[in-house]
């Protein structure tokens, strides 16, 4: 979880102090539009790889989504110690979810 806190870190200071040439400024500049559709592109990517069951693949394309997602949450303010809290808050909570539906696989 380091690498984490340290990418987080390094996305925040991006987003104080833009960098000429970064990814995550660039990411910033657009807004959330571009972060979502990133967001979007990326978890489908994750889909495709886990269908083809590319273990090496999988790594990379959740590892694009995780960053993307980490862009949004420093877009937002959000820090990955309220995403922290809010995991441990469902820790071995029953979901309150009634109306779930079986899925079927193809």
């Amino acid at each position: 979880m380091e690498a984490l806190e340290r990418l987080m870190t390094e996305i925040n200071q991006r987003k104080i102090t833009p960098k000429t040439g970064s990814y995550t400024n660039y990411l910033f500049d657009k807004g959330q539009d571009k972060i979502l559709k990133k967001i979007g592109e990326e978890a489908t990517e994750v889909v495709i790889a886990a269908k083809n069951n590319d273990k090496p693949e999988i790594l990379l394309e959740v590892a694009d989504l995780m960053y993307h997602v980490m862009v949004l949450l420093a877009e937002k303010d959000i820090t990955l110690a309220e995403l922290e809290a809010e995991l441990q808050s469902r820790e071995g909570k029953l979901s309150k979810t009634t109306d779930r539906k079986e899925i079927k696989t193809l």
